[in-house]
């Protein structure tokens, strides 16, 4: 309560923001949302939303420019990661020009794309490694093989020690099966609640799909 403002980033929905909702609810200062998602809750605050942008990452790095900030290593390390996690490492339809020249000014100034890389996907620990072979041992095909799901109980994460942050991009490597337009997977993160992660590589919007159960995110990734 001694800060000025609070800012949300990269979501703009109460379920996501955890035991940090009640955070939020309670702060008497200035809020401010920066988001990049077509779905959104009220957290009455000042927002500022591109649904167009790939990545919340930029808007942050275009609002400091806007606001005279200089780009430091120590500022642009956080950036680059944010962009590069939020673009499957550069590799979602929504990167485009502007994606790369934001990434020009963030390596100038000291970031090494090959150092964040092997930080983000060369550093797993085995119970992740053990627990993705649980998932794509569950792994179903719908629709011809244009619908590919899968599931983890809570049981799969017991039996190897992982957590459900060990599940983040195995639904991503569905998408790399020849003919498959859509993913989901299944989390149980505990009895009778499940998360549902949804991912497409085609037309078809998944987001339409996490609203009718309360859920946001992108056309292609809710």
């Amino acid at each position: 309560n001694k800060c000025d403002c609070l800012m949300v980033v990269d979501t703009s929905a109460w379920g996501q923001l955890g035991p940090m909702a009640d955070v939020v609810r309670e702060f008497p200062g200035q809020r401010v949302v920066i988001d990049h998602h077509v779905s959104s809750d009220d957290l009455n605050a000042e927002v500022f939303r591109d649904a167009t942008a790939e990545a919340t990452g930029r808007l942050i790095l275009e609002l400091a420019e806007e606001l005279g900030v200089e780009l430091t290593e120590e500022i642009a390390m956080p950036l680059f990661t944010a962009i590069a996690t939020d673009t499957g490492w550069f590799r979602f339809s929504s990167v485009n020009e502007k994606t790369f020249q934001a990434l020009a000014k963030i390596v100038a100034v000291g970031v090494s794309p090959p150092q964040v890389f092997s930080a983000l996907f060369e550093q797993h620990s085995l119970a992740r490694i053990l627990l993705r072979g649980r998932i794509f041992s569950n792994i179903h095909s719908e629709c011809e093989g244009k619908l590919m799901w899968t599931h983890v109980r809570q049981a799969d994460f017991a039996a190897v020690g992982a957590n459900t942050t060990d599940t983040e991009d195995s639904i991503n490597t569905l998408l790399t099966i020849a003919g498959t337009e859509v993913a989901a997977m299944f989390v149980e993160l505990e009895p009778a609640k499940t998360k549902i992660s949804l991912r497409s590589r085609s037309d078809f919007d998944v987001q339409a799909i996490a609203r009718q159960f309360g859920g946001g995110g992108h056309k292609a990734a809710s």
